[in-house]
Order: C-alpha cells, then structure tokens, then sequence
C-alpha cells in the first residue's frame, strides 16, 4: 500500500469492495484517495462512518498497525460501521478539520489536545495510545557550538507552535531560569524543521520520532536534549464528544482495534515494524529501534491523567491557553472501562 502522502482518505465498509474514496482535504494538506487492503468504498446501503484525521508519526504506531493489519476494519464492521483515514502533518491541523465538521476522531499529543478543549470544541479525550519521554527532544547540528540549553538563549528554534514540542522546549527552558521570550521562535511543521536545520536557518529543531532517529542515525544531528524526567509526552485520541455519545459502540470498537495492535507490539514488534515502516518513511530495523522508545497503551491510568493535569496548567499559567479546561469533562474514561470488563 502506497501511504506517502501528506493525506489520504480511505473509505473501510462491510461490503469488501475495493473502489477509491475521495473527501475534501482541510488544512492546506493536499492528497488524493486510494483504496488497498485496508481500504474499500463506501457501500450504497446505510451505514455509519467515522472519519478518522491520522498523523503518519511513529508516535501512533498503535493505530497505524490496527490500520494496517484490518483490525480497526474488523471491529468496526462488527458494530456495523466503517471508517474514512485523512492524514496530516500536526496536531493543530487535525484540531483545524475537526472544528470544521470534517474529522470525528483526532490522536495527538497531550498539548494540542488540550489547546482545542480550551478553545471551545466539542471534544472528549477516550484512551491513552503511548507515551515515550525520549521520543520528543532538541535537536542541534553535530558541529554545533551548543553545549547546554542555557546556551539556547538569543538562538533561533524551530518548532511546531501548538505542539507538545513547544511545551518541552519551554519546560527545558524552564528548568534554566528561561522562557520562549528569551529565544526566537519559527513556527515550522516538523517535516519542514530538518531542512531548516541543514541549510542554518535555526540553531535547534524540537522535533519528534520518526526525524529524531532518523538525523541522528545519518549524523546530521544530535540530541541537546529530550524528554527525560521532565515531559512524559502523553499521545491520546479525541473523540467529538456529541458522535461519542452517539455511538459508543464505535468508540470502543476503535479501544479494541488498538488493544489488538499493542498485543502485537508486545509480541511481535518485527513484524509490526515491518508493516508501518512505510506509513512513516524509515526502514524496518530503524522503525524497529523506534518502537524501543515507547509505551503503548489505551488504558488512562492515573499517572497519565495526572500528566495531562499538569500540561494544562503549566499551558495556562505559562499563556499557552487562555481558557482553563475541565480535566474531569475533558477525560471520559468511561469507554475504557466498559471495553475492559
């Protein structure tokens, strides 16, 4: 199956008939649709969809490998439903075709999650997909001069403003009496930050799997510092809330899908590399390191509600969010607890 593009769309019905799916693009992600193994039309009798904005980044291996192994396919038709796959290249873009009425599902990061919740939009966190601390780090060139974040001061970043890359930056700030005022920021997505770093355009990348093994595997970048002990960088999956409430029985079925793959990631994390490699562009025995740096896991346990509690209101009291959120409203855990009884 053909997946680099910056967004697909697949249409996965009861029918098994292989056709192409096409739906408008949002986010100023051009892509065109294609159908594969996982992916067949829209049949003519009523059915429900659920559209599912996908970020092709290791960070979600779980969901690409119930993707790409039919499972998500297989639950869904169970309850008599199907599923349409747009991929973009961020969390605030996903949060864009959802407040658009374009996307019913979103997995990202804890932080863009929590900026969409604190604008307004209808959304409820309902599992947990991984969490890595040294999946998101401050890349520097290999010949940089940079020794310490302290010397990050009056230095250009590049980031994904929005991101949970702009959180740990301003952690590791933080913990050097710094803030984002003491550096200067370029909003860059993170397929563009590599480039920018090569051609010196900025100082430091914060940047996050697949670019982090990948620039340092070729020695073009090494690691100033990551996520350790500071940011465990939740991933989690959003729900419209109102289409949630709606149909929990696809809700759950989509918790099943990724149980599924996270007993594959367990049991045979080759051949699940082997299977996403492709989705993120990187090799198998590079996706297989990858896979090292991760949990991967649906249940919220409190621990990680405790982490997406303090992302909030580091993001409030630091401007990042202008409106507080309700942690207990944001985080239904509801369809977990149903799935795993």
């Amino acid at each position: 199956m053909n997946t680099k593009i910056f967004k697909r769309i697949l249409a996965v019905t009861l029918t098994g008939i292989v056709a192409t799916a096409a739906l408008a693009g949002c986010g100023g992600n051009a892509g065109t649709s294609e159908a594969g193994s996982a992916g067949t039309a829209a049949s003519s009798t009523e059915e429900t969809v659920v559209r599912i904005g996908a970020q092709p980044f290791p960070l979600y291996t779980p969901i690409y490998v119930a993707h790409e192994r039919g499972y998500l396919q297989e639950e869904l038709e169970a309850v008599g439903a199907s599923y349409t796959w747009d991929e973009f290249q961020s969390g605030p873009l996903v949060n864009e075709a959802v407040a658009a009425g374009e996307e019913d599902v979103g997995f990202m990061a804890d932080l863009p999650a929590i900026i969409a919740k604190s604008t307004g939009q209808n959304i409820e966190i309902v599992s947990n997909v991984a969490y890595g601390e040294q999946a998101l780090a401050v890349l520097i060139p290999t010949d940089s001069d940079i020794s310490s974040v302290a010397d990050l001061k009056g230095k250009t970043i590049g980031y994904a403003t929005g991101s949970y890359a702009q959180h740990l930056l301003a952690l590791l700030l933080e913990g050097e009496g710094l803030t984002l005022d003491d550096v200067q920021s370029v909003n860059l997505g993170a397929g563009d930050q590599p480039a920018a770093l090569a051609n010196g355009e900025v100082d430091a990348i914060v940047i996050w799997e697949q670019y982090i093994s990948q620039l340092t595997s070729e020695g073009t970048a090494k690691v100033l510092a990551d996520g350790t002990g500071i940011k465990k960088g939740n991933m989690i999956t959003y729900f419209v809330s109102d289409y949630a409430q709606e149909h929990p029985e696809i809700v759950e079925a989509y918790i099943k899908a990724l149980n599924r793959a996270d007993e594959d990631l367990q049991s045979d994390p080759a051949g699940c590399a082997a299977d996403v490699a492709e989705d993120f562009n990187v090799s198998p025995e590079l996706m297989e390191q990858i896979i090292e740096k991760f949990t991967f896991k649906t249940a919220l346990d409190e621990d990680d509600i405790k982490e997406i509690t303090s992302v909030k209101d580091f993001s409030l009291d630091a401007g990042i969010i202008q409106n507080d959120v309700d942690i207990d409203s944001f985080i239904n855990t509801q369809y977990l607890e149903e799935v795993n009884n």
